[in-house]
């Protein structure tokens, strides 16, 4: 083939089309018309001498030969923005750099005050935009419109980078007149009424379905095994506020031990050791390869890692590496 009549801006439309499968939604992406769009998408079937894209009854659908392009497509836009990256050193005290990170109400509330407090000393005029994981799509994050994510996650993109950044294990909460607080064991735990709080991954959540088990998590995962079922009362996707109702009602929660810390001074609560075994979680961070190797980003990960690392529990302490692999899906049930 002669490169000489290859235009680079197509690999991005084509990327972007393949991805949105609508040349409106494509157009709109990029910025341009849509009549501009649908040319390129002309020039595309020109170049690869096939339809790429085909209307179809549930919309456009990419052909066998688009679906084998996409992969090396998108290595191929990765490896163009590592060669035209401009290599900067990054001065993290002088830096105004903008940050936007997207984390779960847990990450949120055990790790960032550990990770601010760093910034403060290393890099006082950085800014930073905190969002939760249901304010973004897995492609912002693709597209390094955000930074990172970190959260537990059911699967990740396959081109996404992730990190380890610590395990945690599960602590009981509740309130110390509760009636279990005289007798708490397997037993009691079963029969008591129960709080249940998590949300995992990227997007907007959907309603809870308490019979889908391997769904609900690592607790509900665990009694399963054991051939029972928890009495579930309330659902909450926020931490501080399943322990608030902990606090006033006769409601357990069961949540990570590092969330449940937040309130290990309140002394109207009992923090107690579930009465069976519960696997470790894990929370990860993840983001763009466009984005890997810049030199702010990569800063601000490396930052994350070493204080997570630095607040890990010792007894359940993985093997950590800054930059992983890009990541294979796979499948993690949440707590």
């Amino acid at each position: 083939m002669n490169l000489h009549g290859v235009d680079l801006n197509l690999m991005v439309a084509l990327n972007v089309l393949l991805r949105e499968k609508s040349v409106t939604r494509a157009a709109e992406f990029l910025g341009i018309t849509q009549p501009a769009m649908s040319n390129a998408l002309k020039r595309l079937r020109q170049l690869f001498d096939d339809p790429l894209l085909v209307r179809t009854s549930e919309g456009m659908k990419p052909t066998e030969r688009a679906q084998a392009l996409e992969p090396h497509v998108r290595d191929l836009l990765i490896q163009v923005e590592q060669v035209v990256q401009p290599i900067n050193k990054f001065t993290p005290d002088k830096s105004e750099h903008f940050y936007r990170i997207a984390v779960s109400d847990y990450g949120e509330s055990a790790l960032m005050p550990l990770v601010l407090a760093r910034l403060r000393e290393a890099a006082p005029h950085i800014s930073i935009d905190i969002m939760a994981p249901s304010d973004v799509k897995a492609h912002d994050v693709e597209q390094g419109f955000v930074d990172f994510v970190i959260n537990r996650f059911d699967e990740l993109p396959q081109s996404f980078y992730q990190t380890l950044l610590w395990r945690d294990n599960f602590t009981c909460v509740y309130a110390k007149d509760n009636p279990i607080a005289n007798c708490f064991n397997y037993e009691t735990y079963m029969s008591a009424q129960h709080i249940w709080v998590s949300k995992t991954g990227m997007g907007v959540g959907v309603g809870v379905n308490p019979d889908d088990v391997q769904r609900l998590g690592w607790v509900d995962a665990a009694l399963h095994k054991l051939g029972e079922k928890r009495h579930v009362n309330v659902f909450t996707r926020h931490y501080q506020a399943a322990l608030q109702m902990a606090e006033v009602s006769e409601l357990i929660v069961t949540l990570p031990t590092k969330a449940a810390q937040l309130q290990k001074h309140n002394p109207n609560l009992v923090f107690t050791p579930p009465p069976f075994t519960i696997p470790a979680l894990e929370l990860t961070m993840a983001w763009s390869p466009l984005l890997h190797f810049n030199p702010a980003h990569q800063w601000l990960r490396r930052l994350v890692a070493d204080v997570a690392h630095e607040h890990a529990d010792p007894n359940i302490r993985p093997h950590y590496e800054h930059y992983a692999a890009p990541a294979l899906d796979k499948s993690v049930i949440q707590p």
